[in-house]
């Protein structure tokens, strides 16, 4: 009993006796100055009073003590049992999740004995010993299920002197856990939350998705048939999406001749997505002497706190399925970006005023600002280079100074930038690297992007912000990463390179515009490397452009020279073709690992496209180490769309042209990843073999 320490209020109330012994005494010494034989008569009683007061104390101290140990005993057994009679869930575990004492409603749930002392993970999976450790202070709570029932809970960490009660009835497993030597431990508390998570579930599913349902090609394929059977084409077309959306429940409403709005529960979104969106093919079956075929995109928006930000998500989404050539379905759920598409080439418009009005908006644009820096992807090929010098063209046409940033002349690249010397009557400073360009933006700075619509793949991202407006001119799809607010955007994946999309504009952009051969040679070689020499990705506009080009000097012979490689990278193309491996009878996969070639990725791109001329192949992948970076080059002809195994990979481009750049993996990893995903994709059906 002698060790028991008193602390607090009691501690002070037992006290004050002695506190007022010693006030006596001072108050003795004050009275002895004053009348020293009454001072000495209160100093004897005050010595006497203190005297009695600590026989007192070593006399009655135990049987306080008694007193103060019984109370907390009393107390703390009705503690124990209130809690053991607490009608939720409770246990306490040690740090590595083993049960160590468990209520009875605990025992009752669980269906185990008092005397279980197995972990926790046993019973609940969920709570596994990593969860336990990551409790640090405060409550943690993890969410399980256990016999078709939902429960939160609650995991919290208490020392072991405030676990322990004092009472009898549980004196033996205290000894117990003192036995193991448990200095910490931790309590979990189990609340039944299935009623609420239901009812969550409920209010989610109901809730009102809006869609936007657009006709990509709805004039080109009315100008094509009479004007008797348009009506009926109409007719199909508003029997098929009214039907598609009446079996989930889904009230449509039509907004123009090609365009619908779409409300209906989020509960059917899985039942629409487990279809794939049949709508999308079931459209390319209405014919009534039409010889092209109908293709809708749609956009859905969900996951905002108000209905007017979800129609907003279901504008943006409609915008990037566009965006990606139509024939999409793009669920913008806030931030998470889901992508659906048809296997089918991007829908190719005949008519030319998307490009007339583009032209007319970049005019106006570059007439407002004092000079234009143009840029392409980093590690610039003949297509970005080809389509900087359209736009150098565009800007000098408007007396505008225009620069183009180049960080890396690859060898590919060296014969057609040579071209552009003083001598021949260009400024000394027409190529400048990005520290230079970020020395001479301003706010009166147009930036350009061509050739690619993501922001970390430009050549320098800093100049995306610093400059007063961002134009964009590309021709691969658009995925989740974007470059944000731009001044103008024209993206059209059915265009076969951004040399094409700038030879259509700069037949609208001035009169009388004029090209140089050097101009129209640069133009045209990127076509001819983007086309693979017109074999790929090549529409009625692509031809015209290249005719456009010829007129404006462009000479077959003279380029074919220019794009003429050495024997270095000629022998390390056809290294990476006979390294090739075949993956599943159908993909072949490769590594460029040359280190003589001065451009390896275009090797790799270039092998890339070989690897296709192999029969029974339908799709092939290079990867190339480079920089610090693995560039993978993805190519197919028309069975696979390598565009979305590239997405998964974190990269994107077209249905049968694509690449990614991934860092921080090795090649051996990037080769296993992109294993898995043909493995995955051809389970749930996306590529059929």
């Amino acid at each position: 009993m002698d060790t028991i320490q008193i602390k607090g209020r009691l501690k002070y109330y037992l006290q004050i006796p002695l506190y007022m012994g010693i006030v006596f005494l001072i108050g003795s010494l004050i009275l002895m100055s004053i009348n020293f034989k009454l001072g000495v008569i209160t100093g004897s009683v005050s010595v006497i009073y203190a005297t009695l007061i600590y026989v007192a104390y070593r006399i009655t101290w135990r049987r306080i003590a008694n007193e103060i140990v019984n109370f907390a005993v009393q107390y703390g057994t009705v503690q124990n049992r209130l809690l053991n009679k607490f009608q939720i869930p409770y246990a306490v575990m040690d740090g590595e999740g083993k049960l160590l004492w468990m209520n009875e409603r605990f025992m009752e749930l669980s269906g185990r004995e008092k005397n279980y002392r197995k972990s926790i993970s046993s019973i609940f999976a969920e709570i596994t010993r990593e969860s336990i450790e990551r409790v640090d202070t405060g409550s943690f709570i993890i969410q399980i299920t256990y016999e078709d029932r939902i429960y939160d809970a609650i995991l919290e960490k208490i020392p072991l002197k405030e676990a322990l009660a004092e009472g009898k009835e549980e004196e033996n497993d205290r000894k117990k856990m003192v036995i193991e030597g448990v200095g910490e431990i931790t309590s979990v508390m189990l609340i039944d939350v299935t009623e609420r998570e239901i009812n969550k579930r409920k209010s989610i599913e109901q809730q009102m998705v809006p869609a936007l349902v657009y006709v990509d090609n709805f004039e080109e394929v009315m100008e094509s048939v009479d004007e008797v059977k348009r009506s009926m084409l109409v007719a199909m077309i508003d029997r098929k999406v009214n039907r598609y959306f009446r079996d989930v429940d889904g009230i449509v409403k039509k907004l123009d001749k090609d365009k619908y709005f779409i409300i209906f529960q989020s509960q059917y979104l899985k039942k629409l997505e487990d279809g794939k969106f049949s709508l999308l093919e079931d459209i390319q079956t209405i014919k009534v002497g039409n010889e092209a075929v109908f293709t809708v995109s749609m956009g859905i928006g969900m996951g905002a706190s108000s209905y007017s930000q979800c129609s907003e998500y279901a504008r943006a989404a409609i915008g990037l399925a566009l965006g990606r050539g139509g024939s999409q379905v793009v669920i913008k759920d806030n931030q998470d970006v889901s992508y659906y598409g048809t296997r089918g080439r991007e829908i190719e418009k005949n008519t030319r005023v998307k490009a007339r009005v583009k032209a007319q908006a970049l005019r106006e644009m570059m007439e407002t600002r004092s000079r234009v820096l143009v840029m392409g992807h980093s590690i610039s090929d003949a297509d970005a280079l080809g389509a900087a010098v359209g736009v150098y063209v565009a800007a000098t046409a408007v007396g505008k100074k225009c620069q183009i940033v180049l960080n890396t002349i690859t060898s590919s690249l060296r014969p057609l930038v040579d071209m552009f010397t003083e001598e021949a009557g260009y400024p000394r400073d027409l190529f400048i690297n990005s520290e230079e360009a970020l020395t001479i933006v301003d706010n009166k700075t147009l930036v350009m992007v061509v050739d690619t619509n993501r922001p970390n793949y430009t050549e320098c991202p800093q100049l995306l912000n610093r400059g007063g407006g961002v134009v964009v001119f590309d021709h691969h799809r658009q995925g989740n990463e974007k470059i944000k607010n731009p001044l103008l955007s024209y993206i059209e994946p059915y265009a076969s390179s951004a040399c094409e999309m700038l030879a259509e504009v700069l037949q609208y952009f001035a009169d009388g515009i004029t090209l140089t051969n050097q101009e129209a040679d640069c133009i045209y070689a990127g076509m001819l490397i983007d086309t693979n020499n017109f074999m790929t990705k090549t529409g009625v506009r692509t031809f015209e452009a290249a005719a456009f080009l010829r007129r404006s000097g462009a000479d077959v012979i003279r380029v074919r020279k220019l794009l003429r490689e050495d024997m270095s990278a000629y022998k390390a193309r056809a290294e990476v073709v006979r390294n090739a491996e075949v993956y599943r009878n159908a993909f072949a996969i490769s590594v460029c690992e040359t280190k003589e070639a001065e451009s390896p990725t275009i090797v790799g791109a270039q092998a890339s496209n070989e690897l296709l001329n192999i029969v029974g192949i339908k799709a092939s992948f290079v990867l190339t180490k480079y920089q610090g970076k693995i560039f993978v080059s993805s190519r197919s002809i028309d069975e696979i769309d390598v565009q979305l195994i590239m997405e998964r990979l974190g990269g994107g481009g077209h249905l049968n042209v694509a690449g990614a750049q991934i860092e921080g993996e090795t090649v051996a990893e990037v080769k296993r990843r992109i294993e898995n995903i043909i493995d995955v994709m051809i389970d749930e059906g996306e590529i059929r073999l």
